[in-house]
């Protein structure tokens, strides 16, 4: 751990200096208590550092919760084995299968609802309106998102942890319908300081302040943005794990499941003072909670347990961390670079998607993994088998 300042902590060995500038100008806000703790693979984001974990008092910047409210993972694990793969040989079906089960890419959603997904926009509905809210007049579809990936670095994985058992692995959030609540309540809250005339060190630092409407209004949307999203992912494990029932033949018990957010604020209590705790890029590690952690495309992930670890605010790291731009990436790689990194895997290797996932574009996972030592504690290593992603 790194003290960069008495309100900048920071558990990232591998820092640019573009990133470090970035955290110090959101830890000089005013409201911020006690610090910023900017984790392992921390790099430059929208107004705030994605890996950064941003507790400020009587106020909530709507950019440092980013705008895929409640993006993260879940993860499954089952009784099935790399022989029970194995025995049924190619895996190229059970992708398949999986790429027409979950609609993939940006922009793609369900024609109509399963029984299940049904199920859950009930839930939803019923959320929104006791937050008084109405989703359909921010996403007249977001009903039929339920149940997508997204593009970029979301995906779904089956993969094997070190005794050779399988899981199923996926990262995603709350899709078109919590990206444009945060970009409207970003957007309030520019207005509201320019309004009243507030000296912001970046624009997208705007903040909203407790007790205003306009902060009440952005708590319940976040909330329920996060409620989507923790659904959104458990309706896709569902699918998932249809696909791999039938890939294998009979029922798929599910062990172990795991669920955690990295986008998202809570209010926590963090050095005897009640926060609200916006965690950009990064996951809740209490002491004894369960975390996940993945590393880039055809890398490792990890299963984790938090070490409650008080001075980073009891937060961990959401994954590797990209180290090389999207625009860069595509300069710097060849789609024959990235065939060869994802050997032993089944993917869509007929696709030119995906050349920015490229691992070589991410910080290395085993760096981030000894940063974050005193963060959590591995209880599983996985490595992927089966990789879907949306282009």
């Amino acid at each position: 751990m790194e003290k960069i300042n008495g309100r900048l902590l920071s558990w990232a060995s591998i820092l640019e200096e573009e990133t470090r500038a970035q955290a110090l100008a959101t830890s000089r806000m005013p409201f911020v208590f006690p610090h910023v703790a900017l984790m392992p693979d921390a790099h430059l984001g929208k107004g705030a550092t994605v890996g950064s974990v941003i507790p400020t008092d009587r106020s909530l910047i709507p950019a440092a919760v980013g705008v895929d409210i409640g993006c993260g993972m879940d993860a499954v694990l089952t009784p099935l084995t790399a022989d029970d793969l194995r025995a049924r040989g190619s895996l190229a079906p059970l992708r398949e299968a999986v790429a027409r089960a979950v609609p993939l890419s940006a922009g793609r959603y369900n024609e109509a609802l399963t029984t299940t997904a049904a199920a859950r926009v009930t839930q939803l509905e019923a959320l929104a309106e006791q937050a008084r809210f109405d989703p359909g007049a921010t996403a007249g579809n977001w009903r039929l998102q339920l149940d997508s990936l997204g593009s970029g670095n979301h995906f779904i994985e089956v993969s094997l942890d070190e005794q050779m058992r399988v899981w199923v692995f996926l990262h995603s959030g709350s899709r078109g319908v919590g990206n444009k609540i945060a970009q409207r309540h970003i957007a309030v809250a520019a207005e509201l300081c320019q309004k009243w005339w507030i000296d912001l060190p970046h624009p997208d630092l705007a903040y909203l302040v407790e007790g205003t409407d306009e902060f009440w209004a952005y708590v319940r949307e976040l909330r329920w943005a996060q409620e989507f999203a923790r659904l959104n992912r458990a309706e896709m494990v569902d699918r998932v794990m249809d696909c791999v029932a039938e890939f294998v033949g009979h029922d798929v018990e599910r062990l172990e499941e795991v669920s955690c957010h990295h986008n998202y604020t809570e209010q926590e209590e963090h050095f005897g003072r009640k926060v609200w705790l916006s965690r950009k890029g990064a996951i809740s590690a209490k002491e004894g909670e369960l975390g996940l952690i993945p590393g880039s495309m055809g890398d490792r992930a990890y299963v984790v347990v938090g070490r409650g670890n008080r001075v980073a605010l009891d937060s961990a790291p959401h994954g590797a961390g990209r180290a090389l731009s999207r625009a860069k990436a595509r300069r710097t790689f060849t789609q024959e670079d990235l065939r060869e990194r994802m050997a032993g895997v089944e993917w869509d290797a007929a696709s030119t998607a995906f050349l920015d996932e490229h691992p070589g574009a991410y910080k290395p996972i085993d760096v981030v993994m000894a940063d974050a030592a005193d963060l959590v504690e591995v209880r599983h290593e996985l490595r992927q088998v089966v990789n879907v992603k949306g282009d």
